[in-house]
């Protein structure tokens, strides 16, 4: 099942605050040659390469659809490309900014991925990351509870989302190692107030809920949504209702 760029973006104001936040403590001292990883429609890249003007941009994402939606931001200083993080094992370039905004928690293996992003980084280059933890917030709870149970353990072939997302003290204790100072790291909590639980549905519905339906058939898929939605109503008992959503800020420059 495809990214819905449309779906996704109807939080769109949610889910940017965290960008503009973790933007903020970007530096534009000696930043020439910046990638974002897990771009999307690159919309959050222009942003970026906008307020940085001395500086050349690449952005990545994996999505076709998403990265449909980029060539409208392209200029002579950012480009765009279909590539997944994981194609930057093999990579030897170096880069001034390493910048990802709720994509780093779609890739597994954090003790593999986070080394060597951090080794891509130039000198005195910035590393600056936000993912949601996912582990942590109760939507991606419900909806892993929800899957580990039959039928949907059974018509998922025993698949589950395990978020990669470590810990505050690993990400930690990577960056120190790999050199970097003025750490700005952060567990924050976004708010999000739903006038019901459709509004909730509809907030992961563009995210965390993709892979789960892509992997059930039609008729499946919409009795694990109905199912889903019940649980989140009576999760959440009372509305309008307050989601404590929480996302971890990691920046530091070498």
């Amino acid at each position: 099942m495809p990214w819905n760029p449309e779906v996704y973006n109807q939080f769109k104001n949610i889910r940017y605050q965290p960008f503009f936040d973790l933007m903020e403590n970007i530096s534009s001292d000696g930043l020439k040659k910046a990638i974002d990883i897990g771009c999307g429609t690159g919309e959050q890249t222009k942003i970026l390469s906008e307020k940085f003007s001395d500086a050349v941009f690449l952005g990545i994402d994996s999505s076709v659809e998403m990265l449909a939606q980029s060539n409208v931001f392209k200029h002579e200083r950012l480009s765009f490309q279909q590539k997944t993080v994981e194609e930057l094992y093999d990579a030897n370039d170096q880069w001034d900014l390493i910048f990802s905004n709720a994509a780093l928690q779609w890739s597994d293996n954090h003790e593999k991925l986070f080394p060597k992003l951090l080794s891509l980084l130039s000198e005195n280059g910035q590393f600056a990351v936000q993912m949601p933890m996912q582990s942590e917030n109760i939507l991606n709870q419900i909806l892993f509870q929800l899957a580990s149970e039959e039928p949907y353990k059974t018509n998922l072939q025993h698949w589950n989302r395990i978020s990669p997302v470590l810990s505050v003290d690993e990400y930690t204790k990577m960056m120190f190692e790999y050199g970097l100072k003025d750490l700005q790291i952060s567990i924050k909590v976004y708010p999000i107030i739903a006038e019901d639980a459709e509004n909730l549905f509809q907030f992961i519905s563009g995210s965390a809920l993709i892979p789960y339906l892509e992997r059930l058939d039609e008729n499946t898929q919409e009795k694990f949504i109905e199912e889903y939605k019940k649980r989140i109503a009576k999760k959440f008992d009372r509305f309008p209702a307050i989601y404590a959503f929480k996302r971890i800020l990691l920046y530091g420059r070498k």
